[in-house]
């Protein structure tokens, strides 16, 4: 039962239909919880990847680089930042909740506007961030670039950043030597390692763990719920990055 629990990571329910067919017994719901938690296994979502589309070698030597560009940013000899953008709507992400036995937790969740958010953050939890209701280009993402490089900062800044289209156009692209010149250097990660991009962790605890049910009343209460949060990263919202 274990092992069937541990190789194909079935549903209780899927689990006791084969435990029948193979054995002709059945033991209860709680049973089987209790056998599979004291085997150390747990019940939880599962994680999207994109491991398998990627280039292994080209992510080991990545995630190398990046820990030594880390290093340099706690000797400070640098500063180093990890540039992304995410959405918020009023369609949440609330995949579960502790809840009193016998009724649901319900959060109003409709189509509505788009709160779009470029950030730029380090591993010590300094944060820049920008906020439209407009959907991003790569002016868009230009424009925030031109805003950071302004800047006062006497150390060299990377900047590491995914190959989304919007950061991989001409457009952008012609902007790279203009912000070099002031200081600001830029580091694409190899394709399909979201991993590596640590800003993608503060966009998942800001919907799964900061955000409140309120947040999704409508889409103002979105907006300075969201705007909270950004404003207070690094003092009352912090992450900590082994």
């Amino acid at each position: 039962m274990i092992d069937l629990a541990k190789e194909t990571h079935l549903s209780l329910p899927t689990i006791q239909a084969q435990l029948i067919e193979k054995t002709g017994k059945r033991i209860s719901d709680s049973t089987l919880k209790r056998i599979l938690k004291a085997a150390g296994q747990c019940w939880k979502r599962i994680r999207k990847s994109v491991k398998g589309k990627r280039n292994q070698e080209d992510f080991e030597a990545a995630s190398l680089e990046i820990e030594e560009l880390k290093k340099q940013h706690r000797n400070e000899e640098i500063e180093l930042w990890f540039f992304d953008e995410s959405g918020f709507d009023l369609q949440p992400t609330v995949p579960y909740a502790w809840q009193p036995i016998g009724t649901t937790l319900e959060v109003p969740s409709e189509k509505s506007q788009r709160l779009n958010v470029l950030g730029f953050l380090t591993p010590d939890n300094r944060f820049e961030s920008f906020c439209f209701d407009c959907s991003v280009d790569s002016d868009v993402v230009v424009a925030c670039f031109d805003e950071f490089y302004k800047g006062n900062s006497a150390k060299k800044r990377v900047v590491i950043l995914d190959n989304a289209s919007i950061h991989t156009s001409s457009k952008f692209i012609e902007n790279i030597e203009k912000w070099a010149k002031n200081g600001v250097f830029i580091k694409y990660l190899p394709t399909y390692s979201p991993e590596l991009n640590i800003i993608e962790t503060l966009w998942r605890f800001i919907k799964y763990w900061w955000l409140p049910f309120e947040a999704y009343y409508s889409f103002d209460n979105l907006v300075n719920e969201v705007e909270k949060i950004l404003r207070n990263i690094g003092s009352e919202f912090k992450i900590c990055f082994s």
